[in-house]
């Protein structure tokens, strides 16, 4: 796994990296995105387009949201590589527990 999307994500939602990202491999979830690890090429496009700074490579993720390497290991534990984030309805693949539980962030 290259990248991670940490918790600054959950509720913002901004999807700029979707648009960014080369070979369509950051999927949304319900609450914020999770990036396929064996779909990902490592270019790093996405990093710095996120107006959150939830993305990062998974060496450089800070000990506060290291869970986050194995929660986006649960989001694709059922659906495997899909092939593509444009093919997938939005909010059709369900965040994991840890992530639905998280407190709700309030709007800016």
């Amino acid at each position: 796994m290259a990248y991670v999307v940490a918790e600054p994500c959950v509720d913002v939602l901004d999807k700029a990296c979707i648009d960014e990202c080369p070979v369509d491999c950051i999927y949304p979830g319900e609450r914020m995105v999770y990036i396929q690890p064996d779909e990902c090429v490592d270019c790093g496009a996405c990093e710095p387009v996120c107006p959150a700074e939830a993305i990062y490579y998974v060496d450089d993720l800070p000990e506060q949201w290291s869970a986050f390497t194995g929660i986006n290991a649960e989001f694709f534990a059922t659906a495997g590589s899909p092939g593509g984030a444009s093919g997938v309805e939005p909010g059709s693949m369900p965040d994991p527990d840890a992530v639905r539980r998280m407190p709700a962030r309030e709007s800016a």
